[in-house]
């Protein structure tokens, strides 16, 4: 019994690159959260040692600075991950429960844009926006995020509404149910976990954006929280890295509580739509 429990060696090395990795991603966030209760002085003269004294103001100056740009981004963000998820379950039904010509090569057509890098999209996409009169508006940011991740998350979603029963289509179907009550009824019940991942993934994608918005939006009160980051600056035009680095605490809190209620959804959208062939 007493053997059981003493781990082998091969459990002690995996035991120890968990370890190694933990440390390694955490110093990090431990090391910011240190600098964020430093003032200029302690960061350049000890930069390795405690903060002393600590600077809890530093959290509400950064809160004072990106208050109003965190809202523009979890409401530009929202809205384009909704949009993002209505169209392209909608398309990924489609694509996974019918058949009609030129299925698959409309299909691939749609994923070869996975090849297309975003950034050179980005001119074409400010010279149509800028026509079209959306510039320095959330419009000129929701828009092309909810287009952007549409392929990805078409992929997710034929993938997992493939793999659904079709007894449960085919019964609706004999009660004389249309395919929109399919799509509504049946196929988005069932597909939360998916919608769950694809939302996170769209969510962490579009909030932390910064070549976009600095692009497109000129105007402070409707600039993004990933831009008004980095314009934590003194009368002097020295950075202030106390308050910026609270702010970066500040930034991931709407996301930190998004993904904690979503994560077992997340996993499990993963593992049985994302992955399955």
């Amino acid at each position: 019994m007493i053997a059981k429990l003493i781990p082998n060696r091969n459990q002690l090395v995996i035991l120890a690159i968990l370890t190694i990795l933990f440390v390694l991603v955490f110093i990090p966030i431990l090391y910011l959260i240190i600098l964020s209760l430093k003032d200029n002085g302690q960061i350049y003269g000890r930069f390795w040692s405690a903060p002393n004294p600590i600077r809890w103001e530093n959290f509400a100056l950064a809160w004072e600075v990106i208050n109003r740009p965190i809202i523009n981004s979890v409401v530009a963000s929202s809205v384009a991950t909704l949009g993002n998820i209505v169209f392209a379950s909608l398309a990924g039904y489609a694509f996974a429960r019918h058949q009609f010509p030129g299925k698959e090569i409309l299909y691939t057509s749609i994923l070869a844009l996975l090849m297309i890098p975003p950034i050179l999209t980005l001119i074409p996409e400010f010279v149509l926006l800028s026509g079209m009169g959306l510039v320095n508006t959330l419009w000129a940011l929701i828009l092309p995020w909810m287009a952007g991740g549409q392929v990805f998350s078409l992929l997710l979603f034929r993938t997992f509404f493939a793999n659904l029963p079709e007894d449960f289509f085919d019964a609706a179907r004999i009660d004389g149910g249309s395919e929109l009550q399919l799509f509504w009824y049946i196929a988005i019940p069932l597909s939360g976990p998916i919608i769950v991942t694809v939302a996170i993934i769209r969510l962490v994608a579009t909030y932390n954006q910064y070549i976009r918005p600095l692009l497109v939006i000129s105007d402070p009160q409707k600039q993004v929280v990933a831009v008004a980051i980095t314009q934590f600056t003194s009368e002097l035009g020295v950075t202030d890295l106390g308050p910026q680095m609270a702010a970066y605490i500040v930034a991931t809190v709407p996301l930190i509580i998004f993904f904690s209620f979503g994560m077992k959804y997340y996993v499990s959208g993963l593992t049985s739509g994302g992955i399955r062939a």
